[in-house]
Parts: structure tokens; sequence; C-alpha cells
């Protein structure tokens, strides 16, 4: 099969027409690129999971043009989920709830629940509306690898595999949704992202994190594999850990990837230590992890990446690096 990487209308009209014939379409949202499909066609949303070899217990997001069209996969929107809804969507926030019974085991993993969002992304709204389905998709990268900020990054992991990429070029926000299930009374975050848990309690009044208990079936996608993970051996560590971390692996080829002033204080003891800078806030270093990875495996064989924390947006960070890095966090 060959991969076809197309921009704008072209690209739009293109992609809907293989998605009403049942194939696979990579598109871009302010998050990351999705891998999609019709969610209502079970065969269609399998190509997926082969595509990315994929684990058919990781449940997909449903991707929606309008926020009114969450009626069309989910049921029993709660009070609760309608301020979300009205706070957040189109934006990076995924909303889990009762699915309808038109989407499918294949989608959901089994679970009665199904995850929506409303992207941001003009062109991800556009390709949905032309397409005149739900689209459900999850991150377009082969399965535990690091999630596509471009196109040049699915064509990476996808060429030869789909018919086409939508280029919408690079995603704006960088890390993947918030997941927040609103099944019960309080929104619970099943995996962090670019909307914190302190601003979705100021719409809510309260918001609880995920505890990080190890679950046999995951209510969200990204809970139970290895994820975000480059080809090359990656650890995470803390600021005071990774001078110490890289002359311990300086025959690896190392390199460190940490924010703008953490660089600054390593250069001017360590010169000649190779450093990606990663930027100067949480927003900006949110929207460069995915790509600075990717770069980072092509000329370098050990990757350090500093341990930014565990708030607000720190947190949604920290918790991709930890995955990218199997758990590692040198303290």
């Amino acid at each position: 099969m060959k991969t076809e990487v197309l921009k704008g209308k072209k690209a739009i009209d293109k992609g809907a027409e293989l998605i009403n014939r049942g194939e696979i379409v990579a598109f871009p949202t302010e998050t990351v690129y999705g891998l999609g499909a019709n969610a209502f066609n079970e065969e269609a949303v399998k190509k997926i999971f082969q595509a990315k070899g994929r684990p058919s217990d990781n449940p997909l997001i449903v991707h929606i043009a309008d926020k009114k069209d969450i009626y069309k996969v989910a049921e029993n929107v709660s009070a609760v989920a309608q301020k979300l809804i009205e706070a957040f969507m189109p934006g990076p926030i995924t909303i889990v709830l009762p699915k309808r019974k038109e989407i499918g085991n294949t989608v959901t993993a089994g679970l009665n629940t199904v995850g929506v969002r409303c992207p941001e992304n003009r062109v991800a709204r556009a390709f949905i509306k032309k397409c005149g389905v739900p689209i459900a998709a999850p991150s377009a990268n082969a399965s535990t690898r690091i999630s596509p900020t471009k196109a040049e990054y699915v064509l990476e992991d996808m060429d030869g595999k789909i018919p086409l990429i939508i280029d919408g070029g690079m995603s704006k926000v960088g890390i993947e949704s918030t997941v927040v299930s609103v099944t019960d009374d309080i929104p619970i975050i099943l995996r962090p992202g670019y909307v914190t848990s302190k601003m979705i309690a100021k719409v809510t009044g309260v918001c609880k994190n995920f505890s990080g208990e190890i679950i046999k079936s995951a209510p969200a996608p990204g809970m139970k594999y290895k994820h975000y993970a480059p080809v090359k051996e990656t650890v995470t560590a803390v600021r005071e850990k990774l001078e110490e971390t890289y002359l311990l692996n300086v025959n690896k080829n190392p390199v460190l990837l940490v924010s703008n002033k953490t660089a600054d204080i390593i250069k001017k003891n360590n010169p000649k230590f190779n450093i990606i800078k990663l930027g100067k806030s949480g927003i900006k270093i949110a929207s460069r992890i995915f790509s600075e990875m990717r770069k980072a495996e092509k000329i370098y064989d050990f990757i350090i990446i500093e341990y930014f924390g565990e708030e607000g947006i720190y947190k949604s960070i920290s918790n991709r690096t930890v995955k990218s890095a199997g758990g590692k966090i040198i303290k």
C-alpha cells in the first residue's frame, strides 16, 4: 500500500471518501495526530489495531465535529459532564460517558463507557464533519512508540500501512488530551493532559486524580501499557541526578532533554554535554516533548529526560515521560 501525504481541501475530501469506504486515515489535532476510522464500522476500527499493533483491550477515543454531536455516541450525559463540555469543548479534553449501543465493543474494548472528544483543531473538525460520522482514533503511531506531532512522524511509523495522512502542520498542544470520567458525581482524571485538575475543579467544584493502581480493564487509553517510547534506552531523572546519570552513561552517547533553565545551569559546569532544550514554560515543553524525543532517538543512544514533577501541566508531561522510560525515575 502506498501512503499519501496531502494538505488542504483535497486531503479532507479524499480522507472522508476513504473513511466512508471503511478505510483508516491519519489526521491532525491540537494534541497529537490521530489514526481514525468510522466509529460505527467495527471492521474499519479493527484496521486501526492492525496498523498500530495495538492491544485490543485498549479503548479508543471517539472524535466529533461539534460538541452537540456527543449525543450520537454517548447517553446519560450528567449535569457535571455538561459543565465540562461547555467549559472545555472544543479542546484537549476527553470525557468518558456511558456509551450508546451504536458504538461497538471494538471501540470501547468491551466497556460500557466511551471517551468522547471534540478537537479544537480546525482541520480535524472539518475532516470529521466531511466524513459525516464520529471518528474513533488513537494516536497515529505504532503501539508503544512516541506519539506523532507532525505528519512526517506519522509517516515514519505508518508508511505502507495506511492510505492517507492529512498534513495539518505541527500539533499545538503536543501531548494527548486529558481523559476525565464523569460516570459518577465527582469527575476523575484517568489520564492527565493540558486541561489540569485545578482547571476542572474550578468548573465542577471538585475533581479526583487517578490514583495509579494497576487495573485489568482500562477505562481510558494509555493506562495499562508502556507508551510514548523512543527506540533508544530512555530514563527520567530529577534535576539533582541529571549530570550524574549522564556521566555514568557517557560511553552510551547520551543526551539530556531538559528545560531551558536546567540546560543553562548544566552547560556552565559541563559545556561538552549533549543537551536538547525543551523550552522555558510547561506549555512550551508539552508542545515539544514528543518531537524532541523523536529527534533525539535518531542521533543519540541513551536519552535522559528531566523529571518535571507533579504540579499542573508538569504532571501531564511527567506522566508521558515516565511511561516512555518504562516507569524509571532516577531520584
